[in-house]
């Protein structure tokens, strides 16, 4: 009976270090790798939802002034855009309003743009 009760011990104690282990390898793997994702471009301030009234693309253009980032709307998420390459933010820029497919690493709630194209 004792050494029932001490392999059970010990298996609940697997258990936890196990269910400790497995979140931290999960939030390893934030950055998934290249993909594709497709969805409204917007600016990283509003969103979806825009706050100045009128037109979303004006809101947009306002907020990116005002230090705001590029934004991909996919569904509910919202993603911030990263680029350093000049003809993909002038790309991104013509799109603002408007579904568009990006291709990038996505860290969390952010993609490193690699490339940008209408749909």
């Amino acid at each position: 009976m004792r050494m029932r009760s001490s392999f059970a011990i010990y298996l609940a104690g697997l258990l936890v270090v196990m269910s400790l282990a497995i979140p931290g390898f999960a939030g390893d793997k934030k950055s998934s790798g290249q993909q594709t994702f497709s969805g409204i471009v917007s600016d990283s301030m509003c969103g979806a939802k825009h706050m100045m009234p009128g037109d979303p693309v004006a809101c947009a253009h306002g907020c990116l002034k005002q230090g705001s980032k590029y934004a991909l709307v996919v569904g509910d998420k919202v993603y911030t855009l990263e680029t350093s390459d000049k003809s993909a933010a002038d790309e991104l820029d013509k799109l603002i309003g408007k579904q568009a497919k990006v291709g990038g690493t996505a860290n969390g709630d952010t993609i490193q743009v690699s490339s940008v194209s209408g749909v």
